[in-house]
């Protein structure tokens, strides 16, 4: 059987070109549609663009999440359905290479997978979720530069209301300054400049320099007659506004890693509502890796046609099983974080149901000559595209006879 490792490879490359392909289309579509919000919401903020970028970064990891289980279920059902529409799968078949020997490279990689999924749901992704809350926090706190918006007045430290026409350098220089500042003695400074700069402090840490240049004072000194004076440079210091600690991490379960779920999860004394909270999120984190072990049984269900076809359905229908088996997933979470089902009834009971599910499918296609894990699926999709060809068919337009010609010849026609 020298023939098995040339086999192995074949299927390997087979396997992991769509794999890698799908990963990658399926994290850029997640990224870009979060990315125009990002950018929208970093807008109306105010804060600057490279923003948008770190905050993407922290999103990766819940969306390679979700993206590695899709990715290696598209990857063995695409590699065995390429296998079967070339008839190079009953070629296997018929020299006795079972369907367990086939998977031997498939079961390979999703053990590496697995691997990798592991570290992102139990460590990496509750991390970078903390993070990505904190950044979502200073930027709505204005840490980010994103205090001062264009075309608004923002209020400073309760003495102070600044509009500016327009900000450049992540909102360092600023352009069409007006300024209106009380003072402790009850006097009102109107200011304006043709353009500022946002100076740091050596002395206090909690105040910055504004410095103006070419603009005008106006002081209200409660007389008739304002004080006005026009200068080329002027600094206004500007007191900082106090900005509340971001909290800490672990006020949302999904922030927890695998060691601090275990120990909240299961201690008696932690309230029952953090209790079920730390052992809904492990066990909807836990039961999305191990339904990584039946993806490629899946992948062969639904890979395989029936003779003499080639349709696609099994892909739309794989799709669509993982994406609802997910979203079950999320709302069995939801309802074990509130405590209205024990949350190994709540995720694992769907997890039985699919699997079960699984092995019967692979039960057919492997055990049962001619089966097909969704032949009468297959059966109305071809029924059903059958019919709405007959009604798009055109119909072939009848030729008119010259007026001498035979009329009989007319008559059968």
């Amino acid at each position: 059987m020298n023939f098995l490792p040339i086999i192995d490879r074949y299927i390997f490359r087979l396997t992991i070109v769509p794999m890698l392909g799908v990963f990658a289309l399926a994290a850029s579509l997640l990224l870009l549609d979060k990315m125009l919000r990002l950018f929208d919401f970093v807008a109306v903020e105010g804060g600057p663009i490279g923003v948008v970028f770190k905050m993407l970064g922290m999103l990766l990891p819940e969306y390679a999440s979700l993206a590695i289980p899709l990715g290696l279920l598209l990857g063995v059902l695409l590699a065995f359905r390429k296998l079967a529409t070339s008839s190079e799968l009953d070629t296997m078949r018929a020299v006795g290479l079972s369907y367990w020997r086939l998977l031997r490279v498939p079961y390979a990689i999703t053990a590496v997978l697995i691997a990798i999924n592991i570290a992102l749901v139990f460590y990496i992704q509750p991390l970078s979720n903390y993070y990505y809350q904190q950044l979502e926090y200073e930027l709505r706190s204005g840490a980010l530069g994103a205090s001062i918006k264009v075309g608004e007045f923002t209020t400073l430290a309760d003495r102070m209301a600044l509009r500016i026409e327009e900000s450049e350098d992540d909102g360092r220089n600023l352009k069409g300054i007006f300024a209106r500042v009380a003072n402790e003695k009850g006097q009102v400074l109107s200011i304006s400049a043709r353009e500022g700069t946002f100076l740091a402090t050596t002395d206090d840490p909690n105040t910055i320099i504004l410095r103006l240049t070419e603009g005008t004072i106006v002081q209200d000194t409660g007389s008739e007659t304002p004080r006005v004076l026009s200068f080329s440079r002027h600094d206004l210091p500007i007191d900082l506004p106090a900005i509340e600690e971001f909290r800490e991490r672990g006020d949302a379960s999904r922030e927890y890693i695998l060691p601090e779920l275990l120990s909240i999860g299961w201690s008696e004394d932690r309230p029952e509502a953090e209790r079920d909270a730390s052992q809904a999120t492990f066990n909807f984190r836990l039961v999305e890796v191990v339904m990584m072990l039946l993806m490629p049984l899946l992948a062969v269900s639904l890979a395989i046609p029936p003779k003499r076809s080639t349709s696609a359905l099994g892909v739309f229908v794989s799709i669509i099983m993982v994406v609802t088996y997910h979203k079950i997933n999320q709302y069995g979470e939801d309802i074990a974080t509130l405590g209205q089902i024990d949350p190994i009834l709540a995720l694992w009971g769907p997890f039985v149901i699919f699997a079960a599910l699984i092995l019967w499918m692979y039960y057919r296609v492997a055990y049962v000559p001619g089966g097909q894990a969704i032949g009468a699926l297959e059966n109305a999709f071809a029924k059903i595209s059958k019919k709405i060809g007959k009604l798009f068919k055109r119909k072939r337009p009848r030729t008119a006879l010259p007026e001498d010609s035979d009329p009989q010849l007319a008559a059968a026609e």
